[in-house]
Order: structure tokens, then C-alpha cells, then sequence
């Protein structure tokens, strides 16, 4: 078994409180918490403008 100790947990949006759908075919995910939709994943947007991982992720309580 090989431990990779340098591997980074990437954060996902699906199951996110902010994350949401626009169904806009050029921009279809969206960030309640930074007010933006995107052509890619917003944790993506986030991490490629800021060079950090999201902050904010928030479980659904469903």
C-alpha cells in the first residue's frame, strides 16, 4: 500500500449548502456564498483565482 502523504483533499460543491444549478448552458454551476456562477466548479474557480481551497463549504441538512 502506497501512503501519499503529500495527496490534498480537493473540496467538492455537490452536497453544499451554496452550491446551486443555473441550467445556463455557458455558465451552469453557481456560489451562493461568493455570488458568481461559472463555467467550471465553483471550489475549482475558487482554488484557480485565489490559489486557496474553499473555506465555506457547508453540508445540506436535508
Amino acid at each position: 500500500m502506497i501512503n501519499n502523504k503529500n495527496e490534498k483533499k480537493i473540496v467538492k460543491c455537490s452536497g453544499c449548502y451554496y452550491f446551486f444549478i443555473t441550467y445556463k448552458k455557458e455558465r451552469p454551476w453557481g456560489c451562493k456564498k461568493f455570488g458568481f456562477i461559472s463555467k467550471s466548479i465553483p471550489a475549482i474557480e475558487v482554488f484557480s483565482t485565489t490559489g486557496i481551497e474553499c473555506a465555506y463549504r457547508k453540508e445540506k441538512n436535508i
